[in-house]
C-alpha cells in the first residue's frame, strides 16, 4: 500500500513522534497500538471563527472515493479550502509545523460541518490499495501517513470523534488539535485508526482535517475520503 520503502517511512515516522512530542503541550493517549496526540488550545478562538465563517459559506455535501449502498454513512458538509488566502496559509503553515512534515507532503485543509443527526460512520484515512481510486492517488502522493484534525466550536452535543477498538472517543473541544499515526512503526497501515463522527445530537460540529502523504501531494481533483 505505499510507494516509499517500508524502513523509510518507520524511520519518517520516528522523526515525525520526536517532533510532535517535542511540543510543550501535547499529551499522548496511552495506548500502544497507535500514535495519538491531543495539544489543547492549537487554534485561537479568531482563528476557529474564521474557519467557521468560511465553513458555512462554502459548504457542500460530503462524498466518498468508494461508493456504498449505504446513504447513512457520511452525511456532513465539506469544504476545501483555499490555501492562497493569507489567513488559511497561516493556519495551513502553524498545522505543518506543529507536525514536523514537509509542506509539499500536506494536502489542503478541509472544513467538515455536522448537523443534527449527521454523522461519519467508522472508516480509516488511509487508503486501500485494492480500491480503483488507488491508482490515482498513488500518483498524486501515495498513501496518507498523517491525519491531524482541530475541533473548531464545543456548544454541540454528540458528534464526538470515536476510535471504537481502542475504546477511545475525543469529545469537541475549542481549538484542540487531534492527531495520529494511519501507519503502524513497520510502515504498514494501521487498523487502530478507525475511527468515525458520532451523531451530533444537538447544535452544530466544526472541525478541520489536514491530510499528510508520504510523498509530495500532487494536487488534482480533492481528495474527500477522510
Amino acid at each position: 500500500m505505499s510507494i516509499t520503502d517500508k524502513s523509510i517511512l518507520a524511520e519518517r515516522n520516528r522523526e515525525i513522534i520526536a517532533h510532535i512530542e517535542n511540543h510543550p503541550d501535547i499529551q499522548r493517549v496511552p495506548t500502544r497500538n497507535i500514535d495519538i496526540y491531543t495539544c489543547r488550545n492549537f487554534l485561537s478562538d479568531e482563528e476557529c471563527q474564521l474557519l467557521v465563517e468560511k465553513i458555512d459559506r462554502d459548504a457542500r455535501p460530503s462524498t466518498l472515493l468508494s461508493s456504498t449502498d449505504d446513504t447513512e454513512f457520511r452525511t456532513s458538509s465539506s469544504t476545501d479550502f483555499n490555501r492562497q488566502e493569507p489567513a488559511i496559509d497561516r493556519i495551513e503553515k502553524k498545522i505543518t509545523q506543529f507536525m514536523g512534515i514537509p509542506e509539499v507532503n500536506g494536502e489542503t485543509i478541509q472544513g467538515q460541518r455536522y448537523e443534527v443527526g449527521q454523522q461519519f460512520k467508522p472508516h480509516n484515512d488511509w487508503f486501500y490499495h485494492d480500491q480503483d481510486y488507488w491508482k490515482t492517488e498513488k500518483d498524486q502522493g501515495g498513501q496518507r501517513i498523517w491525519t491531524a484534525m482541530v475541533f473548531l466550536n464545543d456548544t454541540q452535543v454528540g458528534g464526538a470523534t470515536r476510535f471504537k477498538r481502542l475504546g477511545k472517543m475525543f469529545h469537541a473541544e475549542k481549538g484542540k488539535l487531534l492527531c495520529w499515526n494511519n501507519l503502524t512503526y513497520e510502515g504498514d497501515p494501521n487498523e487502530w485508526a478507525l475511527h468515525q463522527g458520532m451523531k451530533v445530537r444537538k447544535g452544530v460540529k466544526y472541525i478541520i482535517t489536514k491530510w499528510f502523504r508520504e510523498m509530495p501531494w500532487i494536487q488534482g481533483a480533492p481528495s474527500q475520503y477522510g
